[in-house]
């Protein structure tokens, strides 16, 4: 698939995250079903694009209905001159290249423990990772998440390069979904 094969536009409108007293300002933005349809996977997937012009990377994160959502923060709802509630413009594509990950310390940490978990780590895509981590980071309690780890290094170690039973875009398992709105 050809980067420009995937670019997309679409004017929606920014919603307001339901929020914890401490978190700041931030919008999303759930993709039309016909934009995701054109990027590379269900899965978390990295795009840059624009938002009345601004121009972006982000990651998009699986919606549990076989489509993504886009977190807006405050920084580049200041840097764009948007506002939650206003409907605006979107250009998105996938890029070239998936960025790599950035590896959890808990993770990291037990990798380097585990030396023949750690080669076949390192031997693995981008995107093999990006699902390992997301399985890891998408654990709702700290002990189901130590579990994770674990038993990635033993699959790892025991040459596993994908990780088994995870479905990263929730439309299987219902794991992921898009954040609540609040008007």
């Amino acid at each position: 698939m050809m980067k420009n094969d995937t670019k997309s536009e679409f004017t929606a409108k920014l919603m307001r995250a339901t929020l914890s007293k401490n978190d700041a300002p931030w919008a999303f933005v759930i993709l039309p079903k016909s934009a995701s349809d054109k990027l590379p996977r269900r899965g978390r997937t990295t795009i840059e694009g624009s938002i009345n012009t601004h121009q972006f990377q982000a990651t998009l994160e699986p919606d549990g209905q076989l489509s993504h959502w886009l977190r807006v923060g405050k920084e580049l709802l200041d840097t764009a001159g948007v506002s939650i509630g206003d409907h605006v413009t979107f250009q998105i594509m996938s890029v070239e290249q998936e960025p790599e990950p950035d590896i959890p310390s808990d993770l990291f940490e037990a990798l380097a423990l585990a030396p023949a978990a750690r080669i076949v780590w390192d031997d693995t895509t981008t995107i093999a990772r990006l699902d390992w981590i997301h399985w890891i980071t998408s654990a709702k309690q700290i002990k189901t998440r130590v579990k994770r780890i674990s038993d990635a290094c033993d699959m790892l170690a025991s040459g596993k390069r994908r990780v088994c039973c995870f479905d990263p875009s929730g439309y299987y398992s219902k794991s992921f979904c898009a954040p609540d709105g609040a008007e």
